[in-house]
């Protein structure tokens, strides 16, 4: 069975900063496409963040610059640092895995509000 487990979220200001991980079960972890979705109030999830099993990178939008996603295989772990953050960055975020035959796995989620 996967279990991916977010942590790292919480209350930050404005302009801080704040790294989310993402442990993941399983033994495919290496192969798995890994990604961060967010999920604001009235809004739907939307993709952060990707990297690939190869370690190819890729951002929406709204917060390339400001955060990075990176993964260590060893440890079966996926993390998001989030610098810069805006109250417009506040949502639930989720880790989510992506199987080479396809397999879709989500968390649970992880909140992160950002005051002004």
């Amino acid at each position: 069975q996967v279990q991916l487990v977010e942590s790292g979220g919480g209350l930050v200001q404005a302009g801080g900063s704040l790294r989310l991980s993402c442990a993941a079960s399983g033994s495919s972890f290496s192969s798995n496409t890994m990604g961060w979705y967010r999920q604001a109030p009235g809004k739907q999830r939307e993709l952060v963040a990707r990297i690939t099993s190869g370690g190819s990178t890729s951002y929406a939008g709204s917060v390339k610059g400001r955060f990075t996603i990176s993964r260590d295989n060893a440890k079966k772990t996926v993390s998001l640092q989030m610098n810069s953050l805006k109250p417009e960055d506040t949502a639930v975020y989720y880790c989510n895995s992506v199987w080479p035959l396809g397999a879709v796995y989500w968390g649970q989620g992880t909140q992160v509000t950002v005051s002004s």
